[in-house]
């Protein structure tokens, strides 16, 4: 059952769940795991989704893929080593070259709603043998526009199903929350 905002999503992303609000904490903590090579907090951040998310069994964990660019000066890619823990606790199946990056995207951090969906426009493909079941795997959930164009590329490529798991949800704006509970 989709919560009242994920009613009105795109269709394609069967819905997301994360496991705690990107407040100050979780802030930092993705921060250092994303930028400062603190990649040992995958584990940690896993055993938290485990406590509030249920993947069901036969998914296919698919991070989200970093662009070459970016790849290369962090040395890792966050979403692939969080969906490798995940894939250990939850004993899945993790395919980090289902998806791949068509083109290198700007950052999305300074982006509003609309913008972020126009520099990803296109920015994902499914390769390989794509999963029926696939749960894209990410840090950060914020506008959805990653997530929305990734499950896209992925149903495009073959699957039947797309969810997605996060570790962190950025907050939603007032105006959206109130409209959400009055609908």
């Amino acid at each position: 059952m989709a919560c009242r905002l994920c009613a009105d999503w795109p269709p394609g992303l069967a819905g997301v769940r994360s496991a705690v609000w990107l407040g100050d904490t979780a802030r930092q903590a993705v921060h250092l795991f994303k930028y400062q090579g603190w990649r040992r907090l995958a584990e940690s951040f896993a055993v938290t989704l485990r406590r509030i998310v249920s993947i069901p069994p036969g998914s296919v964990l698919v991070p989200i893929p970093l662009g070459a660019a970016r790849l290369k000066v962090r040395g890792y890619n966050q979403s692939a080593e969080l969906a490798a823990s995940l894939g250990q606790l939850f004993r899945l199946s993790v395919a980090p070259d289902v998806l791949r990056r068509r083109r290198e995207t700007g950052t999305q951090t300074v982006l509003t709603p609309e913008a972020r969906r126009a520099n990803l426009a296109g920015a994902f493909v499914a390769a390989g043998q794509v999963p029926r079941t696939a749960v894209l795997v990410d840090d950060v959930f914020t506008t959805g526009a990653t997530l929305f164009e990734a499950a896209g590329a992925l149903l495009q490529g073959g699957a039947s199903r797309v969810s997605a798991v996060t570790f962190a949800r950025a907050p939603l704006p007032l105006a959206d929350a109130l409209a959400a509970a009055e609908a």
